[in-house]
């Protein structure tokens, strides 16, 4: 008795998790069990390892709780965090259509939980639910932009320059001189590696940005004075590339 309601309790526990995924957004609900039924729950340890780049890729992911640090590793051995993965998001849907395994290294920014998909069992649902297709290609396309983002990032603009850019895109009215308050979902070291950069040099940066006026910070808590005026930073900066 107790097995079938445990059975049960984790059919509807991941049923809700993919629910609340985009990809399988109006799914019917027979076809969210079917898929429930092969999904494999992980638990992962922070700072424990999903997989690693150019390791076999047997399907993709599903965050449940916690986070993921998707990243790559240069010839250096320096860290380019590539995206941070939160609950209800999918990842490395890529393996779905290449046989190149796993374009990044994968690991756990905290205590985590993810769901992973089986490739072969949902290559054969992909053969009915063509609609499903599409949005598996919609996130590959977006993994392509983060990428790109990445390296515009990386090779065009220095530290401050990320950071104006990061928080621009957090504010509902980047065009506003009213101020807007951003919450800092993760720690600065997160943070800083998601830049490309360290968190001393990210605290040394978000001061200097504080001193000039651009920011309030309050524990986790970032105000930009006024947007528009951060904006206008961040395009003299580009101009003097």
């Amino acid at each position: 008795m107790l097995q079938s309601q445990y059975a049960k309790f984790r059919q509807l526990t991941i049923e809700n998790a993919l629910r609340s995924c985009r990809l399988f957004d109006g799914l019917s609900a027979p076809d969210l069990s079917v898929v429930a039924e092969f999904v494999i729950l992980k638990n992962l340890a922070k700072g424990e390892y999903l997989f690693h780049e150019r390791s076999r890729s047997d399907g993709f992911y599903i965050v449940q709780t916690g986070s993921i640090n998707l990243h790559h590793v240069s010839a250096l051995g320096k860290e380019h965090t590539i995206h941070l993965f939160r609950p209800g998001e999918s990842f490395a849907e890529w393996t779905l259509v290449a046989e190149t395994g796993y374009l990044a290294h994968a690991r756990a920014a905290e205590a985590t939980t993810v769901l992973f998909v089986p490739k072969p069992k949902f290559v054969k649902l992909l053969g009915h639910r063509s609609e499903i297709a599409l949005r598996v290609l919609q996130s590959v396309s977006r993994y392509l932009e983060l990428v790109i983002g990445l390296l515009d990032d990386l090779v065009l603009k220095d530290v401050q320059a990320r950071i104006a850019g990061w928080l621009l895109k957090r504010c509902p009215q980047p065009l506003s001189n009213a101020p807007a308050v951003i919450k800092l979902n993760r720690t600065k070291r997160v943070l800083a590696a998601e830049m490309g950069t360290t968190k001393e040099t990210l605290s040394r940066t978000l001061a200097k940005l504080r001193e000039k006026k651009h920011l309030r910070m309050k524990r986790n808590m970032i105000t930009v004075a006024k947007p528009l005026k951060l904006q206008k930073l961040l395009k003299e900066h580009l101009a003097d590339l």
